[in-house]
């Protein structure tokens, strides 16, 4: 009931951009204080290490599945409401939007998500690479870019106009099963590698965070008189969308327009708490170019997979849409290819 009073106070659309800003905040925050990132934890892993980005990433993970599983046992929120759930998916979109993304975010030395945060924090390079992120994200969205991915999109779809649920068939709680499995996985290697109490905290909070979004937006569908989307963090969408708010006079409130000014925000915070603001830029024209090429293939690749290593990756991953939980793989898939081919390449050329 607090849900409807805030929107009987404020209206809907304002309510959906004050959730999207308070999800938004407590990722903020959570990801600058645990250095959350998938490409690090991918070029950990492809160099042999399950170290210490790989424990993060693997407990964020874990913990968004353990809350968001924990949140729909509770009747907190329906993932079938879920609009990623809700539509048609493409699994080509997903394995090829996946492959180009986790190929962006080794150039880019970051993810989206990552990206937004550093750039809050001083990053000039992330900066940039954000901005290009989001305009090529636009471009693949309703630009130029969009009859490419819907070509590509549409080779391979999910059969009977809505995406696959990989727990349809399952007890109720097999997804909090496979989450607390993953999560002691989690904790164990995070033992191994003396990660202490506070990053795990911050690492937990990325993936609560995910959940926070799920329940507030499933509240406000709950209660609003207009259709409202069901969703959770995710940047690429978002970012093309906040890009257009700023941009059009007939951009409206949303979700959306309250979750990336909440990261940038919730990230600036904790830097400025613990001082790690800094200016920050490219180290040349090679890291400019390389780091611009790979922000373009992250909008592209993001807006073709149906999410980014966030949005598709935690939050799809998180209520097992069959899609995402293939972007999340492919993502992998293309970020060991191109640190292997590039980055150790060349690192075993300078030895």
């Amino acid at each position: 009931m607090e849900i409807l009073s805030i929107v009987e106070r404020i209206g809907e659309a304002p309510a959906a951009a004050l959730f999207g800003l308070a999800t938004g905040m407590i990722f903020g925050v959570a990801a600058q204080r645990s250095r959350f990132c998938l490409r690090a934890a991918a070029v950990e892993f492809a160099r042999g290490q399950l170290g210490p980005r790989m424990s993060i990433w693997l407990l964020t993970f874990s913990t968004a599945l353990v809350w968001v599983q924990a949140a729909e046992l509770f009747g907190l929120m329906d993932s079938s409401d879920a609009r990623m759930m809700a539509v048609t998916g493409s699994w080509s979109g997903a394995i090829l939007g996946g492959l180009v993304f986790g190929a962006g975010m080794v150039l880019a030395r970051g993810c989206s998500g990552r990206l937004l945060v550093l750039a809050a924090t001083g990053n000039l390079r992330s900066v940039m690479s954000g901005l290009v992120f989001a305009v090529v994200a636009q471009m693949s969205l309703s630009g130029w870019l969009s009859p490419l991915r819907d070509r590509l999109a549409a080779l391979w779809i999910t059969e009977g106009g809505r995406n696959i649920d990989l727990l349809e068939g399952w007890p109720d709680t097999t997804g909090m099963v496979i989450g607390l499995a993953c999560a002691l996985v989690a904790v164990v290697l995070a033992a191994k590698n003396r990660i202490n109490g506070r990053q795990l905290y911050f690492g937990s909070g990325v993936g609560f965070a995910v959940a926070v979004g799920w329940v507030l937006t499933y509240g406000l569908s709950q209660v609003s008189f207009d259709p409202v989307q069901v969703e959770s963090a995710t940047f690429t969408g978002p970012s093309a969308n906040t890009l257009m708010f700023f941009l059009s006079h007939d951009a409206v409130l949303e979700f959306d327009i309250g979750l990336v000014p909440g990261v940038f925000l919730g990230s600036f915070l904790a830097a400025l708490v613990t001082r790690e603001l800094q200016f920050q830029g490219f180290e040349g024209a090679s890291s400019m170019k390389r780091a611009l090429l790979g922000a373009a293939l992250m909008g592209f690749g993001g807006m073709l997979a149906g999410g980014c290593a966030i949005g598709a990756g935690v939050t799809g991953g998180s209520i097992f849409v069959g899609t995402a939980w293939a972007a999340l793989s492919a993502m992998w898939a293309g970020a060991l290819i191109t640190d292997f081919v590039i980055d150790q390449r060349i690192a075993r050329v300078a030895a």
